[in-house]
């Protein structure tokens, strides 16, 4: 399967067709019975989860899922583009149905929405080829200039490891803050930063795709459930999707389409 690193990313609304089944196998929302689609929320640029082909067809793991989910309910699958910073507000603005962007499961987000765990994800640290800082984690970054996405996981860590850093007298991370994941990655690869923190999912992907360019420095760490998120108590959004889910992982076609995308490893019971 070829895959390609984009960074160019659109703004508009785009509509994947999901091949919607004859007959729904599931109940669909009863809210979105009229329209006939199931609409989530999502930051695209990062594969192998959401993003674009060479082609510019829209496609990854969490896409194929998506349209696998609604067409279990006789929905279409179509796809709202927010910058991930504002993903939550989207959702609670009810711009989408459902957040499918590889949003962690935390308890400062449980309050004020609810999850459908899917997958297991971790962080990691990508690096040039060769790896000229010598980083091995967290510990290393000391001094070194750290390109992220805005509003991500990755960020809050560099800044609990720069107050690590402060009290030992040690100079800070500097964190540079890219309003898209791409954008952070892009960097590194241009040689403006030091190291690209992502999740190691997108790091495992660039690596294995763009080992001439990138190493991944030193062990994932902060393992963490990842799950679609929904506006806090629609139950009646939240319960046919997740039958749709148990239905995928009773069948099997869960655990293939995580290993279709080389995400065996993240399976969740």
């Amino acid at each position: 399967m070829k895959r390609s690193f984009v960074t160019a990313l659109g703004t508009s609304m785009l509509v994947l067709m999901a091949g919607v089944a004859n007959a729904a196998t599931i109940a669909p929302p009863a809210n979105l019975t009229t329209s006939g689609k199931l609409t989530f929320c999502a930051e695209f640029g990062n594969p192998p989860l959401g993003f674009y082909d060479d082609q510019q067809k829209l496609t990854g793991f969490e896409i194929e899922l998506g349209s696998e989910l609604a067409k279990r309910m006789g929905l279409e699958a179509s796809w709202k583009e927010v910058a991930f910073s504002a993903i939550i507000p989207a959702l609670m603005a009810k711009q989408c149905d459902a957040i499918l962007s590889q949003l962690f499961d935390k308890p400062e987000r449980r309050e004020v929405v609810d999850f459908i765990n899917y997958m297991y994800s971790s962080q990691s640290l990508l690096v040039s080829k060769g790896n000229p800082k010598n980083v091995k984690g967290l510990a290393d970054l000391s001094g070194l200039k750290v390109a992220v996405g805005n509003g991500t996981t990755i960020q809050s860590l560099l800044d609990e490891q720069n107050k690590q850093f402060k009290d030992a007298g040690k100079p800070e991370i500097n964190v540079v803050v890219f309003p898209k994941d791409a954008d952070a990655r892009q960097a590194l690869q241009i040689g403006q930063v030091d190291v690209y923190g992502t999740t190691l999912e997108t790091a495992a992907f660039f690596f294995h795709t763009a080992g001439q360019v990138f190493d991944v420095a030193g062990e994932p760490f902060n393992k963490i459930k990842t799950g679609m998120a929904f506006r806090k108590g629609e139950a009646d959004t939240l319960d046919p999707i997740q039958k749709a889910f148990s239905s995928m992982k009773e069948d099997g076609s869960y655990v293939k389409l995580l290993e279709k995308w080389e995400l065996g490893g993240d399976v969740i019971e």
